[in-house]
C-alpha cells in the first residue's frame, strides 16, 4: 500500500540550490514510486526582501552579503552549473547578471496552489530566472509565465495589481523563520523532518523510505 507524504518545500526562486533540490527531489520521487508519494506544497522564502525594484548586480551583491571574492564566485558559479547538469536543469550562469526582488513570485505561488498548478509554476519561475536570465520580479514575466502553465492571465495581472495575498506570504515567512528556518531549500517532510540544502537525488531518497517506514511502524516500536 502507497505511503503519502507531505513535504513543505521552502525555497526562493532566486536561489540556485533551490533549484537543483528541487530536481533532485522530483527524481527521488521518482525513485520510490509506487511505494511512497508527496503532496507538494511550496512555502516561501526571501533571500532578499529588502531588494529594491531594479535588482542588483549580482557580483555586487553577493560581494557585500558574503563578502566572497570574484574567484570563489566564479568557482562556485560553475560548482552549480555542474550540479544543475546532473539533475537535468540547465543554468545559464554567463547571461544572469542580476538579483531581484522575489515577493510578487511569491503571492502568485499562493495563488496558483489554489488552482493546482504551483509544482508547474515553481519549475517554469526557476527556468525563466536561472535558464533564460529573465527578470522574476518583472509582472509582465509573471503573468506570461503564469499563462505559459495553464492559469489564467487576466487573473494574474489583477492579483499582482492588487497586492492579494501579500499577507498570507508575510504569515507564512514568519511562520517557517521562527520554526527555525533560515537558509534554503529547506525540506520538511510531514512537519517533523528537515533536510536542509539541494541534496543529491539518492539523500532524498533514503530520507524518504525511512521516514514513510517510520510513519508505518507501530507506535513504541
Amino acid at each position: 500500500m502507497s505511503k503519502q507524504l507531505r513535504i513543505d518545500f521552502v525555497s526562493d526562486v532566486s536561489c540556485p540550490w533551490c533549484a537543483i533540490g528541487l530536481k533532485s527531489l522530483e527524481q527521488a520521487l521518482e525513485r520510490v514510486a509506487p511505494d511512497v508519494t508527496a503532496e507538494l506544497h511550496f512555502q516561501p522564502f526571501e533571500l532578499n526582501p529588502d531588494m529594491g525594484p531594479e535588482g542588483q548586480d549580482i557580483v555586487e551583491h553577493i560581494t557585500e552579503k558574503y563578502g566572497a571574492p570574484l574567484e570563489q564566485q566564479i568557482q562556485s558559479r560553475e560548482q552549480i552549473r555542474q550540479r544543475g547538469e546532473a539533475v537535468g536543469f540547465t543554468f545559464d550562469m554567463a547571461r544572469r547578471g542580476r538579483i531581484y526582488n522575489t515577493f510578487d513570485a511569491h503571492r502568485l505561488l499562493h495563488w496558483a496552489e489554489e488552482q493546482g498548478r504551483q509544482h508547474a509554476l515553481k519549475l517554469a519561475l526557476f527556468e525563466a530566472y536561472f535558464t533564460h536570465c529573465e527578470d522574476p520580479s518583472s509582472r509582465e514575466l509573471l503573468v506570461r509565465v503564469a499563462g505559459q502553465v495553464g492559469l489564467d492571465t487576466t487573473e494574474a495581472a489583477r492579483i499582482l495589481e492588487s497586492g492579494e495575498y501579500a499577507d498570507e506570504v508575510r504569515e507564512t515567512e514568519l511562520f517557517f523563520q521562527r520554526a527555525g528556518i533560515r537558509s534554503v531549500p529547506a525540506i520538511v517532510i510531514n512537519q517533523r523532518h528537515l533536510i536542509s540544502g539541494g541534496q543529491p537525488p539518492e539523500v532524498f531518497e533514503r530520507a524518504l523510505r525511512e521516514i514513510a517506514a517510520q510513519a508505518d511502524a507501530p507506535v513504541g516500536s
